[in-house]
């Protein structure tokens, strides 16, 4: 819904690069820390979930967007270091 409701083209974000992605994302108002969180968890939850080549594209997305919101904000976030930690793991492992 988040992405549909802001014509966010996520196939296209995917292939990104780390800067094309930020440029991209801050294109659209009212992406604050927490929605592009909202944004990594889903894409993050779509990398565990699928059984394909693609699952690592989908977890180094929702990486990127994890250490962009910890780049923005002010507050350290645990839960959000912990997200990060999995999903890394599950990239050394591939």
């Amino acid at each position: 819904m988040l992405l549909n409701g802001a014509d966010f083209d996520l196939d296209m974000f995917l292939n990104l690069n780390e800067d094309e992605s930020k440029t991209y994302i801050d294109c659209f108002k009212g992406f604050n820390i927490e929605n592009i969180e909202l944004l990594a968890e889903d894409v993050s939850q779509i990398g565990f979930e699928k059984e394909s080549d693609n699952s690592r594209k989908y977890l180094e997305k929702a990486l990127q967007l994890y250490e962009l919101c910890k780049a923005k904000s002010k507050t350290y976030s645990f839960e959000r270091e912990a997200k990060t930690d999995t999903i890394k793991r599950a990239l050394q492992q591939d």
